[in-house]
């Protein structure tokens, strides 16, 4: 499975969709917000932050920083209303370091009024996360939800991601569901970061779950599709995931090599091979599934399963021939000699044996048969003393000598 969620991923989709809001269990009588009255700032620094809002209106980012930058602000509340503009300027501008450092300074005050400490709560969390350091902007959200008396569904999300990226599964978990219990409408992306944390609890069980309410819910997603029949392998429910996969296949989601061949192998496990053959040969002319050794061996094994003998030797030979491989060729040599194809079953079992194979008494021994059938008692007679000198056709092939002794007694043939 590939890695669900990236940070910049995440803070996309976090910017983005409905925003679902609810009371906290925890507010007051009074929200702290609506405690917190705004104010303006003093006569001497009123100027500066004025000129600076107009240079910013006007496009001039930065000279509304240096506008800001040379005010004097002598009260607390002046330097944190500053340091505010300062961070959301700094952020606009992408030095999210500086801005980050400003944002924290005018939180620390904790003097501004409720709506500028909220938003500044909420942008200082969500440039901790860009910045990943995830540790530190979770106590921030929980800070903005507690100053608002408000649970917000994107909030948790990005809590949820910030544990994800801590390895924090348990609280990955909680918070995910949390979230998806106030969401408007149906948040993929707390889904996943639930899926990540039950995939790295090797909860796999636990992933299917997610899993069959993400697929009905996002049904468009081809991923998800994939993922969850690979789930259902990893459970050992290998029906469903045939299922899953088939269904995928029919509407267009499988777009991969993998994903076609495993199918495919899925088919022929479930006694499909004919079916899997031609899904296989298919991509294999349209060219996603690359015809080599091993793509060619598998196609061969499915066709040999479903008995269709005449292409399976085809097909083993041209596996055989990518890498002159000597094992196929034998492969090939024996599916022609079951097939009645003798003749040709001498040919490649010869090059099987010129190519090299581990144990060259089992294309001696199949030859002999061969060669018996043929009635071509000599070289029937040849080949199976040559099998009997390895170990692992020995027994095999001295059980055939005698026979093959007495058939050219019987013709006449001189051995």
């Amino acid at each position: 499975m590939t890695k669900i969620n990236t940070i910049a991923a995440a803070l996309i989709l976090c910017l983005g969709g409905s925003v679902a809001v609810a009371p906290v269990a925890y507010a007051a009588e009074k929200c702290p917000i609506e405690k917190r009255k705004s104010k303006a700032v003093g006569q001497s620094a009123s100027k500066k932050v004025q000129r600076s809002f107009e240079a910013y209106t006007e496009g001039n980012l930065d000279e509304a920083i240096s506008i800001l930058l040379e005010a004097n602000a002598r009260s607390d509340f002046d330097k944190a209303y500053i340091a505010r503009m300062l961070g959301n300027f700094y952020a606009e501008k992408g030095q999210m370091g500086t801005a980050v450092k400003y944002l924290k300074s005018a939180i620390d005050a904790d003097i501004l009024g409720g709506v500028d400490h909220a938003q500044t709560l909420r942008l200082y969390a969500d440039l901790l996360i860009g910045e990943k350091k995830f540790k530190e902007s979770i106590p921030m959200y929980y800070k903005w939800m507690e100053f608002t008396c408000k649970e917000d569904a994107q909030v948790y999300k990005r809590i949820a991601i910030a544990h994800s990226e801590q390895k924090e599964w348990d609280k990955v978990l909680k918070v995910a569901d949390k979230g998806l219990a106030i969401s408007e409408k149906p948040d993929k992306t707390l889904y996943q970061v639930k899926l990540t944390a039950y995939y790295n609890q090797k909860k796999y069980k636990d992933s299917v779950k997610v899993l069959e309410i993400m697929v009905p819910l996002f049904p468009e997603d081809k991923r998800l599709w994939v993922q969850l029949a690979q789930f259902y392998l990893l459970t050992g429910d290998n029906s469903k995931s045939l299922a899953t996969y088939d269904l995928a296949y029919k509407n267009g989601f499988l777009e991969t090599a993998g994903n076609i061949t495993r199918l495919s192998q899925l088919l022929a496990a479930d006694g499909s091979p004919y079916y899997a053959a031609k899904i296989m040969t298919k991509h294999m002319k349209s060219g996603l599934i690359k015809e080599d050794e091993k793509t060619l061996t598998s196609l061969a094994g499915f066709y040999q399963n479903a008995k269709e003998m005449k292409q399976a030797a085809q097909t083993y030979g041209k596996a055989a021939a990518i890498n002159n491989s000597g094992k196929l060729y034998l492969r090939q040599g024996r599916i022609l000699a079951l097939d009645g194809q003798h003749k040709s079953a001498v040919t490649v079992l010869k090059k099987s044996l010129d190519a090299g194979i581990k144990n060259p008494g089992e294309a001696q021994f199949e030859l002999a048969l061969a060669y018996l059938n043929l009635k071509q008692y000599k070289s029937a007679y040849k080949y199976a003393k040559l099998a009997a000198n390895d170990k692992k056709t020995a027994r095999s092939a001295k059980s055939y000598i005698s026979y093959i002794k007495e058939k050219a007694r019987v013709h006449n043939v001189a051995l």
